[in-house]
């Protein structure tokens, strides 16, 4: 299992975590998500299938920017 597979389980098992801008621009990479932060606060993340998701890249990232990372992440796979 890769450390992105790890990493997505880690996060479907608890969102509330204190999940950094770094684990999700891991998971971005891996994944093959574009995402795409010009110089402001937040990112916007899309999938192959056009569907996107803005998330604040604050620290920690909430859990409800994380669910919705994992089910962006669900429907590209």
């Amino acid at each position: 299992m890769s450390k992105a597979a790890k990493l997505l389980e880690k996060m479907k098992s608890n969102p509330q975590d204190d999940w950094t801008p770094d684990n999700v621009k891991v998971l971005c990479a891996a994944f093959s998500l574009t995402m795409r932060q010009r110089g402001t606060s937040h990112a916007v993340i899309t999938n192959t299938y056009g569907a996107h998701l803005t998330v604040p890249m604050h620290k920690p990232i909430k859990a409800l920017y994380i669910k919705r990372l994992i089910k962006l992440i669900e429907e590209t796979l």
